[in-house]
């Protein structure tokens, strides 16, 4: 209980000022009246040094490091903030400010992951805890937008200045409370086993690159809700507040969701619930991408927050469970290289998308890979069997 307290708040303020400050974003360029492929360059910038950052992490997460990380990735969430808060705003500070929101969020989630590890001694009980840690950054996700939805009213646009002071708050009381999350017991111990697993080893490990892969299209997936949400709802005439509902309900499906993994893995399996839970998102990602009516996109939200929700938990679980017990670490932080990789790429990809055809465009690209992720998982799957 002492460790998993203070990691599930932290979880949730981390990820409650990371929405806040990223939608917040969106709206800022709007308001700024920048191009549309600036927001693709700003997501993209989210994903830059994580790329390059995350595996190094993993090597120092490995070593016990798992709390310094989470305080450092705390402390650049501030500073990130604060930029976004106090600096002109123009595309040039919002790229800057988004580069080092994307090393704080990595820095925090690859050292809650190891922290998640410690807490579930077991298979079962790293399951569960696995599962409540992704409850904790469903409630964040959810509390970000429901915070924006209530100070924006019936506005396009909301207060964007207020919102990153809001962003900055929950950011001081996220590095206020890392302090509270105990270091591993032999945390930098000369005589602490150093892997000798190399990234080709774990990249030869059956079934790991199809964890990997899925682990990209459903994180980006989720990512492109938050980033592209407010600018669909600025088309098609949706206000502020609703935006911020729609993404609300959609955390909180993941959210309830989360809670039952344990037990819907123990009922369907690994596997079938992976196919289930990466196509019903890829058919109600359509549904957003059409001219659907306001109560469609509600339940279509829903639909992606219980798959993906789901879905990205299992791609995390299953990393840790085919990874090397002194290469986990490495291993989570090459699934988050792919992650940001995927962050980068896609977001850029789509916002060209996006100015050719308009934001339903993105939603259909999501779409489509997440089909194409599912059926790779499919394939990958029967190699394995046989």
């Amino acid at each position: 209980m002492g460790l998993f307290v203070p990691l599930f708040l932290h979880t949730v303020l981390i990820h409650t000022a990371i929405v806040v400050a990223r939608v917040t974003t969106t709206y800022k360029v709007v308001e700024l009246g920048l191009p549309v492929i600036w927001i693709g360059i700003i997501t993209a910038g989210y994903s830059l040094l994580p790329i390059f950052f995350a595996v190094p992490l993993g090597r120092f997460i490995d070593r016990g490091f798992d709390s310094l990380a989470t305080r450092i990735g705390s402390a650049l969430l501030l500073v990130s903030t604060i930029a976004f808060w106090l600096l002109p705003p123009n595309a040039g500070t919002l790229f800057v400010a988004t580069v080092v929101l994307g090393v704080s969020q990595l820095a925090c989630m690859a050292g809650h992951q190891m922290i998640s590890i410690r807490a579930g001694r077991t298979v079962r009980g790293r399951d569960a805890i696995f599962g409540y840690h992704m409850v904790a950054i469903a409630t964040g996700q959810a509390l970000g937008p429901l915070t924006i939805g209530l100070l924006s009213g019936e506005a396009s646009v909301p207060p964007t200045g207020l919102l990153f002071t809001i962003a900055v708050a929950l950011s001081a009381a996220g590095l206020v409370v890392s302090l509270f999350l105990p270091p591993a017991a032999d945390a930098g111990a000369k005589d602490r086993v150093r892997s000798s697993a190399t990234l080709t080893d774990l990249l030869g490990i059956r079934g790991l690159v199809a964890y990997l892969v899925a682990s990209v299209i459903t994180i980006t997936g989720l990512d492109l809700i938050v980033v592209y949400m407010p600018l669909l709802g600025h088309e098609r005439g949706i206000d502020a507040s609703t935006i911020g509902l729609l993404l609300a309900v959609r955390a909180a499906s993941s959210m309830m969701a989360r809670l039952v993994y344990v037990p819907m893995v123990e009922w369907l399996g690994r596997m079938p619930l992976t196919y289930l839970t990466m196509l019903g998102p890829a058919v109600a990602f359509a549904v957003i991408a059409s001219p659907s009516p306001l109560w469609l996109m509600f339940g279509a939200l829903i639909v992606c927050g219980i798959g993906l929700g789901i879905s990205a938990t299992l791609t995390l679980s299953g990393v840790v469970d085919l990874a090397p017990l002194d290469a986990r670490a490495t291993a989570m932080s090459l699934r988050l290289t792919g992650n940001r990789l995927g962050q980068m790429i896609i977001p850029f990809g789509a916002s060209l998308i996006a100015a050719a055809t308009g934001t339903a465009g993105i939603f259909l690209l999501i779409g489509a890979t997440l089909a194409g992720s599912a059926g790779g998982v499919w394939w990958s799957r029967s190699r394995r069997d046989d």
